[in-house]
């Protein structure tokens, strides 16, 4: 309004009006409860406000009083109220996707310095909303214009989080008609990397649709998980190399949160807890294979070979690396893999998006073993090992993280399986005794490491309890080892470091780890002293690839003890 005096917020840098500061401040403060990914207790907030404590708590006061921010007393911890909830309904009646994403646009548009669209799918092909561009040299998008859905990385972010009666409608119409040499013309083809976005959380086109321009989409969901439009970021490859759409994938899921306020089902944070220095170092750490994996996981010891399988389950790759000479073979997949076991013909056998399947890994060639979960839709295999008498364990979850759909399953060498845990958030790490007499199984998301009385051999499972648990504070539990000692070796993701466990569950000890996303450990090196340990550099931050840059490396240490053998998937002939 002319004439009227204004001022400068110190957060929001916004112009706020004479007579409005405490509003300002109070709007400040819900912004900072909002856009948290864990929530904060009262002093992390006032800190994080900046204000006098009485003009802090009587704020928070009359927020709570409005049910815009809710006191969770058991835990001292402060989330938005519930009439956010209230409010949100009535925001979507009137929801104006463009009006509401112009100023994400223009601020990943200012950040990135390329080419940032706001789209929408029309059928097969997809629409350009709204573009920013960036200064300079851009890639140039037309408002209006239409562009094939499976080969833009816009297309695909959209057609990946369709509901699947949707998108098998969208599919058996669609022709798959080729730009460039890199354009996917094979519906299974597709429907694997579809797959992969959805575990990933974002899709990327590297020279898809026109040579010389990759890009990075994710999906802006409604308040029924279903996708209302997409954002991308297109650029010269060149500038956008596969290196750096990472990073941005993970800013578009950031943005396209706060679009839309709907914060997801991805029950794993993309947050990364603060580093911290521990005095009790274990070992000379190494990084031997600066891979830089994007999800290194399920390192397995080949004794017969001296050599250790891993696999990347977002490039995605199984890779096979030889101590000796430091080299590492990748062979790609082409489908979303989450585990590699040995088997006695030399063959590998994959835990795959199709289920177990063996692997020629000279050839890449896949053959179809068995699926325990055919008929399950939404869901993928994760981790898997051979235990004691040479069966499969395979563990389950869904795509992405978000309801406890997964589950845990024996499988024998003639293809026939045993349910043994349902209700399982993201089955994680496997793991047996040195007499085989207890199995150790962890569930990500809850962040416990189960023990379970097991026959060697039998894979009866009884008395199930609680080995141990990692709070959330501290990260999340992923995959892990035994020692001959009967020591648990466990890799945490988001907490810089691998612990390891007493038999008894009482922590022993803890490997600090440069990079942020340790992922899993193995045991192996001629006598079984190494401790290989995989790590990930997922929807990190950019800020912390800059501090840690070996993310998604390949670690190892002797800490002192040694490993057991790993058991071969006995083939029948």
């Amino acid at each position: 309004m002319q004439g009227e005096t204004v001022k400068e917020d110190r957060d929001t840098k916004a112009k706020v009006p004479t007579g409005a500061a405490a509003l300002a401040k109070g709007l400040t403060l819900l912004d900072i409860i909002a856009d948290a990914d864990e929530p904060h207790r009262f002093s992390e907030l006032l800190k994080l406000s900046g204000l006098p404590k009485p003009t802090f708590a009587r704020i928070l006061k009359t927020l709570i009083a409005f049910g815009l921010v809710r006191q969770d007393e058991g835990k001292g911890i402060y989330t938005l109220g519930p009439r956010f909830m209230e409010l949100s309904h009535k925001v979507w009646d009137t929801f104006d996707l463009s009006s509401v994403a112009g100023s994400e646009l223009q601020r990943l548009s200012d950040d990135l310095q390329e080419t940032v669209t706001l789209c929408r799918l029309d059928e097969d092909r997809v629409l350009y909303l709204e573009e920013r561009s960036g200064q300079g040299l851009a890639v140039r998008v037309d408002v209006g214009q239409k562009v094939p859905a499976h080969a833009t990385a816009a297309g695909k972010a959209l057609l990946a989080f369709q509901d699947p009666t949707t998108l098998r409608r969208l599919l058996q119409n669609m022709s798959l008609h080729s730009f460039t040499d890199q354009t996917i013309t094979s519906k299974e083809q597709l429907q694997a990397d579809l797959t992969l976005i959805r575990a990933r959380g974002y899709a990327i086109s590297l020279e898809e649709h026109f040579a010389g321009v990759n890009s990075v989409a994710v999906a802006i969901t409604g308040k029924d998980g279903q996708p209302v439009g997409a954002l991308a970021v297109l650029g010269p490859s060149s500038r956008m190399t596969e290196g750096q759409i990472h990073p941005i994938g993970r800013e578009l899921m950031a943005a396209a949160r706060r679009i839309t306020g709907v914060a997801g089902a991805v029950a794993i944070s993309s947050q990364p807890r603060p580093r911290t220095n521990r005095a009790n170092m274990a070992k000379p750490l190494e990084c031997v294979l600066p891979w830089g994996a994007q999800l290194g996981e399920s390192p397995v010891w080949h004794s017969g070979e001296n050599k250790l399988y891993w696999v990347d389950i977002l490039k995605p790759s199984v890779c096979r690396f030889d101590p000796e000479t430091g080299s590492n073979d990748s062979c790609d997949v082409g489908k979303l893999v989450s585990a590699v076991m040995p088997t006695n013909d030399g063959r590998l056998l994959l835990a795959t998006q199709d289920g177990l399947e063996w692997l020629d890994f000279a050839s890449a060639q896949l053959t179809p073993f068995m699926h325990p979960e055919r008929d399950v839709t939404g869901n993928r295999l994760n981790d898997a090992k051979v235990g004691p008498g040479g069966a499969v364990w395979v563990g389950s979850m869904r795509l992405d993280a978000s309801q406890p759909t997964g589950g845990l399953y024996r499988v024998t060498n003639d293809g026939n399986f045993t349910v043994k845990e349902t209700g399982i958030a993201v089955s994680n790490g496997l793991g047996w005794s040195p007499d085989s007499r207890v199995f150790y199984f962890v569930d990500t998301v809850l962040g416990v490491i189960y023990a379970y009385d097991t026959e060697p051999g039998i894979g009866t499972l009884t008395n199930k309890r609680i080995f141990a648990t990692i709070p959330e504070s501290e990260g999340r539990p992923d995959g892990l080892t035994v020692d001959d000692q009967g020591g648990v070796w466990v890799a945490i993701w988001d907490g810089w470091r691998v612990n390891r466990y007493l038999p008894d569950g009482t922590l022993d000890r803890v490997i600090d780890l440069p990079v942020p996303r340790p992922t899993s450990v193995t045991f192996g090196g001629e006598n079984l002293d190494t401790l290989y340990i995989t790590s990930a550099r997922t929807r990190l931050p950019a800020a912390t690839l800059a501090e840690a840059p070996l993310s998604g490396g390949l670690f190892t240490c002797k800490p002192g003890e040694k490993g057991i053998a790993s058991s071969e998937f006995e083939v029948r002939s």
